[in-house]
């Protein structure tokens, strides 16, 4: 091996670390988000159909920003565009606790949902980036990373929660120690940027069909993981009668069994291969579903929550990979999957508010369930998603020159 090949080898080992870490940082605003829901409604003075209302505001803020990611990118350069984005994000933690009403509540989060959406591409985008470039699965490990994240955020709400903590001090302290973290992890990441003559991404593009198709399967994982996030803590609080701690615990027993998941992932898929992956997931995350809604225990209903975290665990980042090995042009793939799966996660939460409002928690968990069982019939979309279907994006084109230092 050539001292320049070796030294890309380890520029893509430097930056694949650091993109890990980046996905670690948004999991854990996502995490210490979804803990303290419960006070955030209370503090709002909002039902839970006001709620689900205001909860529609992240998905119309990331539908509008979402497409913008690009743009950014390609104006400033892969890492700037993530460092500046990623901050917003991690920022934007402060706000929803701090509104007074549901008028407020959804204004933070329609700042919430549009600075998660471009951060959440642009890390993406450069997580496919680095797989295509190293010639091996990593993205199963990346969103094992966010859900790690995840874990961590959630743990530190659970925490929080437990102690009757106020979730204005908390949120505004996690904020500034993960805006920190994010600018250190983003130093590291692949300097991408775009040549003079290249021309600059349009500002919305239909996304190609098979996009959509591969979309189709990755809106009912992120559903269904959208769902559990934010709904779980609620669900053994109104439901089950649970106290604030306990009801807290479930989405960290939830973000415990995706981050597992998640980061053995690679290795499950490598062997079985995504469809029968996805598909023995869907069935476990439909059996999840069946036990949560039928649960007559608060811990019959975290046992299905985690249910649900294994088998939706590895739905996106085998989505994220077919979308970049088919089509014409792959990242509009990779940006048409990404709106319509992460708008899922966002809607995701609306609609549950809405259908508890109408009916019941337990009735909306049916939809989620409902959902799941579409992975056991749609996994086939995901055949192409298999590694070495393009040969021209393997080896070592880390050499690339539009790699800086």
């Amino acid at each position: 091996m050539s001292t320049e090949t070796a030294y890309s080898a380890q520029r893509l080992r430097r930056a694949r670390y650091a993109v890990a870490a980046v996905f670690c940082v948004h999991g854990a605003v996502t995490g210490s988000f979804a803990t303290r829901m419960p006070w955030i409604q209370d503090h709002a003075g909002v039902s839970a159909g006001q709620l689900g209302l205001a909860l529609a505001f992240p998905a119309i803020g990331a539908s509008l920003a979402m497409p913008l990611a690009g743009t950014i990118s390609h104006r400033f350069g892969a890492r700037t565009a993530l460092r500046g984005l990623l901050a917003l994000w991690t920022l934007a933690l402060a706000l929803p606790a701090l509104a007074p009403n549901v008028y407020a509540l959804s204004a933070t989060l329609f700042v919430f949902g549009a600075t998660a959406g471009m951060s959440d591409v642009a890390m993406n985008a450069l997580g496919v980036e680095v797989e295509n470039r190293l010639d091996r699965s990593i993205m199963s490990g990346l969103h094992g990373m966010w859900s790690a994240g995840a874990l961590v955020g959630s743990a530190a709400g659970t925490l929080a929660a437990h102690l009757g903590s106020d979730a204005r001090i908390h949120h505004f302290a996690a904020s500034a120690v993960l805006t920190a973290l994010g600018l250190l992890a983003c130093r590291g990441v692949l300097d991408l940027r775009s040549t003079p003559d290249e021309e600059p991404p349009p500002r919305f593009a239909l996304p190609p069909r098979s996009a959509v198709v591969i979309g189709a399967i990755g809106f009912c994982g992120v559903f269904a993981e959208g769902a559990s996030l934010d709904w779980s803590a609620v669900y053994l609080r109104d439901v089950l009668g649970t106290s604030a701690g306990l009801a807290a615990a479930s989405t960290t027993v939830f973000a415990l069994t995706m981050t597992v998941a998640r980061l053995l992932g690679d290795r499950v898929v490598d062997r079985f291969g995504p469809v029968r992956t996805v598909r023995v997931g869907g069935a476990l995350a439909t059996a999840g579903g069946v036990l949560v809604v039928l649960a007559p225990h608060p811990v019959a209903a975290m046992a299905g929550f985690g249910c649900i975290g294994l088998g939706i665990a590895v739905v996106v980042p085998l989505a994220f990979a077919a979308a970049g090995r088919t089509g014409t042009n792959a990242s509009q793939s990779i940006a048409g999957v990404a709106t319509i799966t992460y708008t899922s996660g966002l809607i995701a939460p609306s609609a549950i508010g809405g259908i508890a409002d109408l009916t019941s928690l337990v009735v909306s968990f049916g939809l989620v369930t409902v959902l799941a069982f579409g992975l056991v019939l749609g996994a086939g979309v995901l055949r192409g998603s298999a590694r070495g279907a393009d040969p021209a994006r393997s080896g070592v084109a880390a050499a690339s020159p539009e790699m800086r230092a």
